[in-house]
């Protein structure tokens, strides 16, 4: 199990990553999605920071720094879970999957971090 959950912290990293770098260069899908959900332009890249954050506290955490992959961890999870409940205030739910999985990828590189105590 702890593999499993290994190579699902590596995915959370880098798809966090991905998201944050997409953000940042305000593809047309992210400022797409923050239109729906009534998030202003200007949150995107601030909302990108905090995910660029997270991944890079995940990768500490992969470095031996396992209270900072936790702190990380812990962080994401609270992100997409408000990213989660902006979609449902909004009624926006064809797309909803979306911060879903990356909450789910967040709760498992949690749980890794939170064995590594």
């Amino acid at each position: 199990m702890s593999s499993v959950l290994l190579i699902t912290t590596v995915v959370c990293a880098a798809a966090n990553v991905f998201i944050a770098v997409a953000d940042y260069a305000r593809a047309p899908f992210v400022m797409a999605n923050s239109a729906e959900v009534r998030l202003p332009p200007a949150a995107v890249p601030y909302l990108a920071t905090l995910k660029l954050a997270g991944a890079a506290g995940l990768v500490a955490g992969l470095a031996g720094l396992h209270g900072l992959g936790l702190a990380a961890g812990v962080g994401l999870v609270a992100f997409f879970v408000g990213a989660v409940l902006a979609h449902v205030r909004a009624r926006v739910f064809h797309n909803i999957a979306f911060p879903g999985t990356y909450l789910l990828l967040a709760v498992a590189s949690t749980g890794f971090f939170a064995g590594e105590l």
